[in-house]
């Protein structure tokens, strides 16, 4: 081999290393910042990682809202109607959050068995649910429309509720 093809060898050796180090870099930075939907299904299947962001969602269960009187700490319960997932949120719930709705929370799963939530979603109306549900629901065997019959029973069971307890 002449000097001068050894010499562009190196040369093209080099520039295929640093783009395989700058593909590298950019996918290991990336990683930190994806976070992945599960649906409490698939985390008490034991599939979702400990303590890394991710997003679950689900229904909000009823009667399962803890608000705590001394602060803005809230803990509710995400269920599929399968498993259930316990959900730790220290902030302001949306306007639209509420019993019976479908939710999306982004946080880090814990150990002990919850979420500990940094950001709750609510839906916009009774008829709507967030894409990555509907589609979790399916790929475990169950039917979204099912589900959503379900969210609008108790919405109104609930909404009944609230429009009784106010004539008192």
């Amino acid at each position: 081999m002449t000097p001068k093809r050894k010499q562009k060898l190196y040369v093209i050796l080099g520039l295929v290393a640093l783009a395989a180090i700058a593909v590298g870099l950019t996918l290991y930075a990336l990683r930190a910042n994806i976070n992945l939907f599960f649906s409490p299904v698939q985390i008490a299947a034991g599939d979702a990682p400990y303590e890394r962001q991710i997003r679950a969602g689900g229904m909000v269960k009823e009667g399962s809202v803890s608000r705590n009187r001394d602060s803005l700490d809230v803990e509710f319960t995400v269920t599929d109607y399968v498993d259930d997932l316990r959900v730790h949120y220290s902030g302001i719930l949306p306007d639209l959050f509420r019993e019976g709705q479908g939710v999306v929370v982004v946080g880090q799963l814990q150990h002990d068995g919850y979420l500990k939530a940094d950001q709750v979603l609510a839906r916009h109306d009774e008829n709507y649910m967030p894409p990555e549900v509907a589609q979790a629901l399916e790929e475990a065997g169950y039917s979204p429309a099912d589900y959503q019959a379900k969210a609008a029973e108790v919405g109104k069971r609930l909404e009944a509720e609230g429009d009784g307890a106010s004539q008192n």
